[in-house]
């Protein structure tokens, strides 16, 4: 397996990681979720777009392609549910980003390192179990935890204020143009992981 050397920057206060995609690779299963549920609406979600709003909370994704399609949707919650627990039905084929994990196992209980993610607590955890990493985390902060998501910055700023860290020290990692925007927003530097993730063809 191809390694990593990752080295923090003199003065990293606090490590912080998206979950989706970054610490583990759920895309493809997160994928597969939504065009079970959105085929039913006749909604479509191109690949392309799926890639390009990773981080958004589910509510939010469901609200801006429904619209889109001029598809009256009053039941966002029930959607919500149905998807999350759509994708928990391919947890088992969830794989971890060693590259990531790597960095993450390197350095915890060295500086403080948190997951900040836009996804559900439940599904959060139930990831995190999977590659059997949750209690490597000072503090896991998810979609219910800020008003606001992803490219704003307040999950990445709320994982900074209960790790103790002042924002400008700590590092983020995320594999998403919107989650990136978010660290740059929250003042913190964002390393891109997406050249670590490999996948199988087709997957």
């Amino acid at each position: 397996m191809q390694t990593h050397v990752w080295t923090p920057p003199p003065g990293t206060a606090a490590l912080i990681f998206d979950c989706d995609g970054t610490l583990a690779d759920t895309m493809p299963a997160h994928y597969k979720a939504w065009l079970a549920l959105l085929g039913r609406y006749g909604i479509p979600f191109p690949e392309p777009r799926f890639y390009a709003m990773g981080g958004m909370p589910t509510a939010s994704i469901i609200r801006v392609l429904a619209g889109e399609a001029g598809v009256a949707v009053p039941d966002v919650d029930g959607m919500v549910r149905e998807k999350e627990a759509t994708f928990l039905t391919f947890l088992d084929a969830v794989e971890p980003v060693e590259a990531v994990l790597m960095i993450a196992a390197a350095h915890r209980g060295k500086v403080p390192i948190a997951v900040a993610s836009g996804g559900y607590r439940d599904t959060i955890t139930r990831t995190l179990d999977r590659l059997n990493v949750r209690d490597w985390f000072d503090a896991i902060v998810t979609a219910e935890d800020t008003a606001r998501h992803k490219p704003d910055p307040d999950v990445f700023l709320e994982a900074a204020r209960r790790l103790g860290a002042e924002p400008p020290r700590c590092v983020v990692f995320e594999d998403t143009d919107i989650g990136l925007e978010a660290a740059r927003r929250a003042g913190m530097l964002g390393v891109d992981v997406r050249p670590w993730v490999t996948r199988a063809p087709g997957a």
